[in-house]
């Protein structure tokens, strides 16, 4: 880059206020810290319970959890209101999870505003998000899913009964229950019993109106990142193995926990099977920049996809620099790449990505 060029003023977005704004901060703080201070000024923005930005300084951003962070805020950071935003501002790297983050409500309103972010557009994002209605999609495009069965509320308080005899029925024992619009498995029960039903139904309930019950798999469980708009590079998939039931919130952010294996423990031939159902997937479901397809493979040639994701976790400890370092990129050159991919993308679109 020429010396005389000015850098970018990129804000990275983190907290939120989703039941995932702990993992979010890990996220934005990597991200703060290693985007290329030759192209880009790391501009940390911190949204709070009732979604206010803030924009944090260092002293700040280095803190543990969220609840260290906000009650520092009036003192320790300047309030950004949303119409003021673009002329603080160039790029948004949006290092939200979970909702109001990954579901298209921040995308929405980067788009009134024109502020090009990172990640697929408002669509896609909200597609990813619902779980049901994302498997709908993957359906219809070919790609196999697990058998399952959504639940509303209002139809388990009118009929326990008889959602617990379509779950045996339908689903059948074990099964896997969750609330349909969260990550990070929050809310998410494994059911052996019949007995067990009603509590996981109402964990479940706590977090969402929608829940959905999926057969159990077993089988060699992956995550997959796939970089780009039209042209596709997917990365090496990650075997994530536990000794729980699923894997837990804690296996996925709390180092040693669990097992993250790259590449997955499979062959050649059936990591290339994975990787072109995760393409297949990601085309499906219109995502752009990069993206996160998890999902099973059951019974040595088997690929089901379970949950799409249209963002990833990037604490310290996430697969997605180790699968990035396959391909010979480093969290700095990965940034880059995903900035990159995303001006590409919002160039060249007509109307809302």
């Amino acid at each position: 880059m020429d010396a005389t060029m000015s850098v970018m003023r990129v804000g990275v977005i983190l907290g939120g206020i989703s039941s995932e704004r702990e993992a979010s901060l890990a996220s934005g703080r990597q991200v703060c810290v290693h985007l290329n201070p030759q192209k880009y000024a790391a501009i940390p923005l911190f949204m709070d319970l009732q979604a206010r930005l803030w924009h944090i300084p260092q002293k700040l951003l280095i803190q543990n959890t969220t609840s260290d962070i906000v009650p520092r805020l009036e003192g320790e950071a300047e309030r950004v209101c949303y119409e003021d935003l673009r002329s603080l501002i160039e790029f948004a790297f949006i290092a939200l999870h979970g909702k109001y983050g990954d579901d298209g409500c921040t995308q929405g309103l980067l788009e009134f505003l024109r502020i090009p972010y990172t990640g697929s557009g408002v669509l896609a994002s909200a597609v990813c998000m619902d779980k049901y209605m994302a498997h709908m999609v993957l359906k219809q495009a070919g790609v196999e899913v697990a058998r399952e069965l959504l639940v509303e509320d209002l139809g388990w308080e009118e009929d326990p009964e008889k959602v617990r005899n379509e779950i045996v029925e339908i689903i059948g024992l074990p099964c896997v229950i969750k609330p349909d619009r969260e990550g990070s498995s929050i809310g998410v029960s494994v059911v052996s019993e019949k007995s067990e039903i009603d509590g996981a139904l109402e964990e479940a309930f706590s977090w969402d109106n929608l829940v959905l019950v999926e057969e159990y798999l077993g089988g060699l469980e992956f995550s997959c990142i796939v970089l780009g708009n039209d042209e596709l590079q997917p990365l090496v998939p990650t075997e994530t193995a536990t000794e729980n039931q699923y894997l837990t919130y804690e296996d996925k952010y709390m180092p040693g926990q669990s097992q993250k294996i790259t590449p997955a423990r499979v062959d050649r031939e059936v990591l290339a099977k994975i990787q072109e159902e995760v393409v297949k997937a990601y085309q499906a479901l219109g995502m752009k920049n990069y993206g996160r397809i998890d999902g099973f493979l059951v019974g040595g040639n088997r690929v089901l996809i379970t949950d799409p994701n249209s963002s990833s976790g990037m604490a310290p400890s996430s697969f997605l620099f180790h699968q990035a370092a396959d391909v010979g990129l480093n969290p700095m050159m990965l940034f880059d790449r995903m900035i990159e991919l995303a001006l590409e993308a919002h160039e060249g679109k007509r109307g809302p990505l």
